[in-house]
C-alpha cells in the first residue's frame, strides 16, 4: 500500500488477513454487478474499493455478473458495464466471471442440501408465505411442506428444473429457523421457477437461483477471500454464512460498508428506470443522470471521480455527500487538463467604430495557464465581435464593474473599448452597442497607466462557429430526493430547470473538436463536445461544471 491510500477498517482487515496468513495470504475479491441497468456514481465507489484492495494487496479482482434474473438482463447492459469499468481505469484481465457459469453446479449444490434434509420443496406462494413468515417480533410458523420426505422433494425439484410445472408453482426452500429474529433466516427461498429465456444459456433453465443462494457460491466457486458489500447485505451475511457452512465449502468472508449517497441524486436503479422510461430524461447516458456513462457523456473524467472516491473513504456509518464535493474534484481535475477556449452563450454584438472594416488583427491567447507545455494559439479580431448579454448594463447598480455606457474595459488578450452607443430594436430590447478602441492596449496594459476594473471574453462575428450548448443543473430540486417520509414521488421533486439549450458562438480553434474533448469557456465553465449528437456540421457542447459552486447561492435566493 501507498501512503496516497486512505486507511480504513476494510483495507485494516484484510492486510492483517494477508500478514496472518489467513486464506493462504491470499487477496481475491470480486466486482458482482447484476446486468439489469447501467453502472452509476454509487457503483464507481464499489469498483474503487474492489479493484483497489486487490491491487493494494498484490491480489486479484474478478468481474462478475449475478445474472440470476433473466427477466431483467440484457446484453447491452453487461456490455455497458465492462466500458464502464474500463473507462474507470480498472482491469480484470481473464477474471471474467457470470453466475450463469455456475448454474449446474448450483442445481448440484441445491440437491446436496436437499438430500441433507436442510431444503424442501414449498407449496406456498408469496402472500401466503409472509403470513407464515411472521415478523421480527414475533416468531413465525412452519410451512405445512417442511415436513416433506426428501425424497419427494427430490423429485419435485427435479421436475422443476424439467418445466413440468408452472411459475410459482413451487419453490425451494432452506431450512432454517422460523423463530430467528432474521426474517431472511426463516426458511428463505433458494430456487424459484421462471420460464424465461436466459440472455447467455437461452431456454436451457426454467428454474433459477435466487441472490443471496447465488451470490456465496459463486465466491466460493471463485475463491474469493473478502466480499466486500455494501451495508445494506448485513443482514443477509448469516444466511451468507449458514449456506457456505451447510455445504461444507471454500468460506469467503463478508465484509460490508457504507454506500454511496449524494444530494441532490438518485442512487436506485429502478428509479433511474423509471426516469427513462417516463422520458424524464433522454437515456441512460442522459448527462444529468449519475450514471457513469451519464458523467462520462458530460465530459467528467475518470481521475476526477477516483480521487473524489479516494478523498470521501470508506466507512460503516450511511450519510450524504454533498454533490458540490464531487464537482469540485471534476473541477480541479478538468482545470490541469483543459485548454481555454473562448464562447459566448448568450451573444451581444459589438461594433468597434474606429477600427478598420478590412482589417483582421491574429492575437496570442495562452492555451492553459497551468500546463506551461499547452503552448498558446491564435485568435482572430476583427470589427464586429460578441460578448456575453450580461457583461453589458444600459444603468448599472453601484457594483457592476463590466461593460456599460462611457465605460472602458478589457477584450480578454485583445484591446481595451468604451462603449460610446446603445442600439435597441422596436421592443426596447439592446441589440447592439458601439464602442471605441485603443490601438496602444493590444494585449496588456495601456501605455498610460491607466486601469479597468473588468476584462470581458469575446468572439470574432466574422470568424465564429456557431454550437448549440447544453447547460446542465442538478436534476432534482431537493437535497434527498429519495426521502419520500413527505409523501411526494422522488419525480415530484425533478428540477424543471435541470436543462437549458442556448445558440451560441464559440472560437474557430474548435472546429473540428471530437466527441469528448473537454475545454474551458473562459469565465464560463468547463465543457465537453457532446458525444452522441455533435457533428462537424453542428457542434454540441455539454456543460460538464461551472467555475465554482453556484447552487447554494441560487438555492438561497428562492
Amino acid at each position: 500500500m501507498t501512503d496516497e491510500i486512505k486507511k480504513d477498517f476494510i483495507r485494516e482487515k484484510v492486510v492483517a488477513d494477508v500478514a496472518s496468513g489467513k486464506f493462504g495470504g491470499k487477496v481475491v475479491t470480486r466486482f458482482p454487478p447484476e446486468p439489469n441497468g447501467y453502472l452509476h456514481i454509487g457503483h464507481a465507489k464499489a469498483i474503487c474499493l474492489d479493484f483497489g484492495v486487490a491491487a493494494e494487496n498484490d491480489g486479484v479482482c474478478h468481474l462478475r455478473f449475478d445474472d440470476t434474473n433473466p427477466s431483467a438482463e440484457d446484453v447491452e447492459y453487461v456490455e455497458s458495464i465492462e466500458e464502464d469499468v474500463r473507462w474507470l481505469g480498472f482491469d480484470w484481465a481473464e477474471h471474467l466471471y457470470y453466475a450463469s457459469d455456475y448454474f449446474e453446479k448450483m442445481y448440484g449444490y441445491a440437491v446436496e442440501l436437499i438430500k441433507k434434509d436442510k431444503a424442501y420443496i414449498c407449496t406456498l406462494n408469496t402472500e401466503q408465505f409472509k403470513e407464515y413468515r411472521g415478523v421480527p417480533t414475533r416468531p413465525g410458523k412452519e410451512s405445512p411442506s417442511r415436513s416433506r420426505p426428501v425424497t419427494e422433494s427430490l423429485d419435485l425439484f427435479e421436475r422443476m428444473k424439467d418445466g413440468e410445472f408452472d411459475d410459482g408453482a413451487y419453490v425451494l426452500r432452506v431450512k432454517i429457523d422460523m423463530t430467528s429474529p432474521n426474517l431472511h433466516m426463516r426458511d428463505p427461498v433458494i430456487y424459484r421457477i421462471k420460464k424465461e429465456d436466459h440472455h447467455r444459456t437461452g431456454d436451457a433453465w426454467c428454474i433459477y437461483p435466487m441472490y443471496d443462494f447465488a451470490h456465496c457460491i459463486e465466491d466460493s466457486i471463485e475463491g474469493v477471500t473478502h466480499s466486500l458489500c455494501t451495508l445494506e447485505f448485513e443482514v443477509h451475511r448469516p444466511l451468507y454464512d449458514w449456506i457456505l457452512d451447510a455445504l461444507g465449502i471454500h468460506h469467503s468472508q463478508q465484509i460490508e460498508f457504507a454506500r454511496l449517497n449524494l444530494t441532490y441524486t438518485i442512487m436506485s436503479k429502478r428509479k433511474l428506470l423509471e426516469l427513462v422510461e417516463g422520458g424524464h430524461v433522454t437515456g441512460w447516458n442522459d448527462p444529468r443522470m449519475p450514471t457513469i456513462c451519464g458523467l462520462r457523456r458530460r465530459g467528467c473524467t475518470p481521475e476526477a471521480i477516483r480521487a473524489f472516491m479516494k478523498h470521501i473513504g470508506i466507512t460503516k456509518v450511511n450519510s450524504l455527500t454533498d454533490t458540490a464535493l464531487l464537482e469540485s474534484f471534476i473541477r480541479e481535475d478538468l482545470n490541469k487538463r483543459s485548454l481555454r477556449v473562448m464562447g459566448v452563450l448568450r451573444p451581444l454584438k459589438v461594433v468597434i467604430d474606429n477600427y478598420p472594416e478590412d482589417q483582421e488583427d491574429q492575437i496570442d491567447a495562452v492555451n492553459n495557464p497551468e500546463d506551461p507545455a499547452a503552448g498558446s494559439r491564435k485568435i482572430s479580431f476583427s470589427r464586429e465581435l460578441y460578448i456575453e448579454q450580461d457583461d453589458f448594463m444600459e444603468d448599472p447598480p453601484k457594483k457592476f464593474f463590466r461593460m456599460a455606457p462611457g465605460r472602458e474595459v478589457r477584450l480578454r488578450y485583445a484591446y481595451f473599448i468604451t462603449c460610446q452607443e446603445v442600439v435597441k430594436n422596436d421592443a426596447g430590447e439592446i441589440v447592439e452597442i458601439h464602442c471605441t478602441y485603443d490601438p496602444e492596449t493590444k494585449g496588456g496594459d495601456a501605455p498610460d497607466g491607466r486601469k479597468v476594473k473588468a476584462t470581458l471574453h469575446w468572439v470574432s462575428a466574422k470568424h465564429a462557429l456557431e454550437a448549440e450548448v447544453r447547460l446542465y443543473d442538478r436534476l432534482f430540486t431537493e437535497e434527498n430526493p429519495a426521502d419520500e417520509s413527505d409523501g411526494k414521488d422522488f419525480k415530484d421533486k425533478l428540477n424543471p430547470d435541470s436543462l437549458e439549450v442556448v445558440k451560441a458562438f464559440v472560437e474557430p480553434s474548435l472546429k473540428g473538436a471530437s466527441g469528448g474533448d473537454r475545454c474551458q469557456f473562459e469565465r464560463l465553465g468547463y465543457f465537453c463536445v457532446d458525444s452522441e449528437d455533435s457533428t462537424e456540421e453542428k457542434l454540441v457542447f455539454n456543460r460538464t461544471v461551472a467555475l465554482r459552486d453556484s447552487w447554494k447561492k441560487m438555492q438561497g435566493k428562492k
